[in-house]
């Protein structure tokens, strides 16, 4: 299924099909400010293994990251960081960064990891932000860019609705996305690391 919605003026009944999809398990493809993503509710266990079956990994092996749509919704499933982190955080979301930071409890535990951190986004982008917003949770989240790829095939909506669509339940068609992935922050030690450099510049 391919579903339009208007980036800059999201249409409401549109908002709360895909949420609606989310919330009966399905996995959607969507855009942010960088690259298109794939998700699913982060509670629902059977729906997380799918994306990981899809993109050919084990979810021991790999840390997800979460989107969330407001800094109420991350502080949930983070613990307590630093004024310096807040700071830093609020200067920069929503933006095109991925920030790792000290999970707390209420991450499920098909995906807590040893290292007991989250990757949070807060993306750019209304269209997956006011999904998020209506779901009331989260949703995981995977790039579908492939460096080996065609770009086309990971920026026009249509030819990702043609790859993805006996695997996936919706694909959301938000405009032509990115082929730059985000910037990855790590915040779990005093100093903030840039571990990844994406399509943001983040303002220290």
């Amino acid at each position: 299924m391919l579903i339009k919605i208007h980036p800059g003026n999201p249409d409401p009944r549109k908002v709360k099909k895909v949420a609606g999809i989310l919330k009966d398990g399905g996995i959607i493809i969507y855009p942010t400010d960088t690259v298109y993503g794939m998700g699913c509710d982060i509670f629902n266990s059977r729906a997380v293994e799918k994306i990981a079956r899809i993109k050919g990994i084990r979810l021991k092996d790999h840390d997800f990251s979460f989107i969330c749509h407001d800094f109420s919704q991350l502080s949930n499933y983070t613990k307590h960081f630093g004024n310096s982190t807040f700071k830093l955080l609020k200067k920069n979301l929503p933006g095109p960064f991925t920030f790792i930071l000290p999970a707390s409890g209420s991450v499920p535990k098909l995906l807590q990891r040893k290292k007991k951190t989250v990757g949070i986004r807060i993306p750019d982008n209304p269209v997956i932000v006011r999904i998020v917003a209506e779901l009331g949770r989260p949703i995981l989240t995977t790039s579908i860019h492939d460096d080996d790829e065609v770009v086309e095939y990971t920026t026009d909506p249509e030819l990702i609705h043609e790859k993805f669509e006996k695997q996936v339940d919706a694909v959301i068609d938000g405009g032509y996305g990115g082929n730059i992935p985000s910037t990855v922050i790590d915040c779990t030690n005093e100093e903030p690391l840039i571990i990844r450099e994406g399509k943001g510049v983040p303002e220290l």
